[in-house]
């Protein structure tokens, strides 16, 4: 009895702190505060469409393609200061082909549809261009410092070839050292142009430029014809490999085969979201002390218990919004609020099989032991029901809405069944059963025959 005593001190000590948590992380600019959707925060919604209509790339091309194309663009709006853009890449349907593959960029705070498009611009740009020889004995930093000061026009000459005239680049191997390299394929008039370049420039840098950016600057040892040539740069180890491959992701993508179209917008203002968000935390205080009073008049004492233990579950689920992090939408929310009322179903179940065992005359300690036996097959049952469900809809929805209300409502009700069988039953266990009393008996809402639990347990 009393290392049940004790751990349900220890567990309503780690609600509270769990609690405390959760509240002083959301004031100031706490890195852990609650991320909400754009729905919620205010600003526009970008979506894109590969158009595959004159495209012979392969599902696994264009999806790789994609992805890249997410990573620079995720790179481009932060750079203008956006808070927490949110770029994904989405099926339509969870056995949707490559066509049916969209590009979402969420933009908080910008509500001016036309600047959002200007910030993500077009497919991005590749180029390549040499470095000036008067700029050639310049180290990096100085290099750096004089793009920064005069451009970089004044560093580097355009040589015409553009990301348009690559067919592809891949990740190679040196057969003899292992290290890589980065293999380069130009179309028919970019092997014409290449050549031209690497015979007229030897021992010249040839900076590779992707959205303004400097990706590389190889130097030409040679000509090259045939529109093949190899960037064998520092590439050996882990992180030159890494680097290699960052490197080939780039140049593909400046030569994106799978040009995108904006196919639709949505603008969401802040005063709406606040709105929501207020309304939203409103019905969640609502729902929590409606559901407490229900337990707590209909099962007394269990019920009060229960209260507490929902308690608990409302802070773990809190605080796991705030570390995984989910990003909480008006959906989102609306799964948690449902998720508070499906966490008393356990509850129910154990308080209902509870009352059962005292009528049949069985003592307290064995009642509270029976009913948490008998009523956890069902509890089982119909919680992994639940979580299948949100699973289901988490793979095969189409939109962000659907899949955050999915994600929400699994892990609210697996966090009911935890709380469920840990915390509704440690403190059950923790109370004092022999010797019962009239007091006791009224609490528990039965008549019952007095026993020493700890004898049972």
């Amino acid at each position: 009895m009393i290392k049940r005593r004790f751990w349900a001190v220890i567990l309503i000590l780690a609600s509270f702190i769990i609690g405390y948590f959760v509240y002083s992380t959301e004031s100031g600019t706490s890195a852990w505060k609650f991320k909400l959707g754009l729905d919620l925060n205010g600003g526009t919604e970008l979506a894109y469409k590969p158009d595959l209509t004159n495209s012979s790339s392969t599902p696994a091309e264009v999806q790789s393609s994609m992805s890249v194309l997410r990573d620079v663009i995720e790179r481009r709006v932060n750079l203008f200061g956006v808070s927490e853009p949110v770029v994904r890449v989405e099926r339509i349907g969870y056995t949707g082909s490559a066509d049916e593959q969209q590009l979402i960029v969420d933009l908080p705070g910008v509500t001016d549809i036309d600047k959002a498009v200007a910030m993500i611009g077009a497919t991005p740009t590749l180029d390549f261009r040499l470095l000036a020889t008067s700029s050639e004995k310049l180290s990096d930093l100085d290099l750096q410092a004089k793009i920064k000061k005069d451009g970089i026009d004044s560093v580097f000459e355009y040589t015409g070839l553009t990301g348009k005239l690559l067919q592809k680049s891949q990740l190679q191997f040196d057969q003899t050292t292992g290290a890589g390299m980065v293999a380069l394929q130009f179309n028919s008039d970019g092997s014409k142009l290449f050549a031209q370049i690497t015979k007229n420039n030897v021992d010249r840098r040839l900076a590779i430029f992707l959205d303004g950016a400097i990706q590389s600057m190889p130097v030409i040892k040679e000509e090259i014809d045939g529109g093949q040539a190899v960037i064998s740069g520092n590439f050996s180890g882990s992180a030159g490999i890494k680097e290699a491959k960052a490197l080939v992701d780039s140049l593909n993508l400046g030569a994106l085969p799978v040009p995108i179209q904006l196919i639709s917008t949505q603008t969401v203002g802040a005063s709406l979201g606040q709105n929501a968000v207020d309304a939203s935390t409103k019905a969640g205080v609502i729902a929590f002390i409606v559901i407490a009073i229900f337990l707590i008049l209909v099962y007394r004492l269990p019920g009060l218990l229960a209260v507490v233990a929902l308690m608990t579950y409302t802070a773990i689920n809190m605080a796991l919004f705030k570390l995984i992090p989910v990003t909480l939408t008006a959906a989102g929310i609306a799964a948690f609020i449902l998720s508070i009322g499906m966490a008393v179903d356990a509850n129910i179940l154990i308080f209902e099989r509870m009352k059962e065992e005292l009528k049949r005359g069985r003592e307290l300690g064995d009642a509270v032991q029976e009913g948490f036996h008998r009523a956890w097959t069902s509890i089982r049952d119909s919680n992994i029901s639940s979580m299948i469900t949100a699973v289901i809809l988490f793979m095969f929805s189409s939109t962000s809405v659907v899949k955050g209300f999915a994600l929400v409502f699994f892990i609210g009700v697996a966090v009911s069944m935890f709380t469920a069988i840990t915390a509704s039953r440690t403190l059950l266990l923790a109370i004092k059963h022999d010797h019962a009393g009239k007091v006791l008996k009224f609490l528990f809402g039965g008549k019952f025959k007095s026993s020493n639990l700890e004898s049972k347990i």
